[in-house]
């Protein structure tokens, strides 16, 4: 077996755990949080976006299949997903944050060398790259900055861990709306992104009227 038909193998299985996480990840969103569904759902999803993500990174660094885009989506991914998954133990006391820390961190260096490396080696800014970085670094910094806050991290887990898995599938549908091309040029990068954020907001805001009313 040569090269290239270990890299088409390698797609596929990548295809098959992206489309794996994609109805899996609706079905966790869905289902009422807590339940045993959305749980197992959730955690088939993470999975399958985990290797699916491993994979797509691999793949991006493969001869004739280099991908900056690729590389961007599935570092989105790994940072949204492994952040989302170690939330659940923000709710804990005395939780042990230096890898979540690093995950943020490294996300961070990722995002810097995503806006500087276009560049440098081609002497303009790429677009979606650029986007993707400044994203990835702001997100990433209000982590750290929250890390630092025990009492509030603990208080605010669960949005935590719903905005970040939020924006794990985003990233899924982001690469399954660009792949099979639903919209022109570059706004199939953004269109998910955008339409994303508005039921981020709606559970975020979910979450605290229940809060308020727990705490009234």
């Amino acid at each position: 077996m040569d090269l290239e038909q270990t890299i088409k193998i390698l797609i596929y299985i990548h295809a098959v755990f992206g489309g794996i996480a994609l109805l899996s990840g609706l079905v966790s969103i869905i289902t009422r949080k807590g339940l045993a569904v959305h749980k197992k759902a959730g955690l088939i999803f993470f999975y399958s976006l985990l290797l699916s993500s491993v994979i797509a990174m691999i793949v991006s660094f493969l001869p004739n299949h280099e991908s900056p885009f690729l590389f961007a989506v599935a570092i989105f991914s790994l940072y949204f997903l492994l952040a989302g998954k170690r939330a659940l133990n923000f709710k804990y006391k005395n939780t042990n944050l230096l890898l979540d820390k690093w995950i943020s961190r490294i996300m961070i260096i990722v995002g810097i060398l995503m806006i500087f490396i276009p560049i440098i080696f081609s002497g303009s800014f790429n677009v979606v790259l650029l986007v993707f970085a400044i994203l990835g670094i702001v997100f990433a910094v209000r982590d750290l900055i929250l890390f630092k806050k025990p009492e509030q991290l603990k208080r605010s887990w669960l949005k935590f861990h719903l905005g970040k898995m939020f924006g794990a599938y985003i990233s899924t549908v982001t690469a399954f709306v660009v792949v099979n091309e639903f919209f022109p040029g570059v706004y199939g990068w953004f269109i998910p992104g955008i339409v994303g954020a508005f039921f981020i907001a709606y559970w975020v805001r979910k979450v605290n009227k229940k809060t308020a009313a727990k705490n009234a």
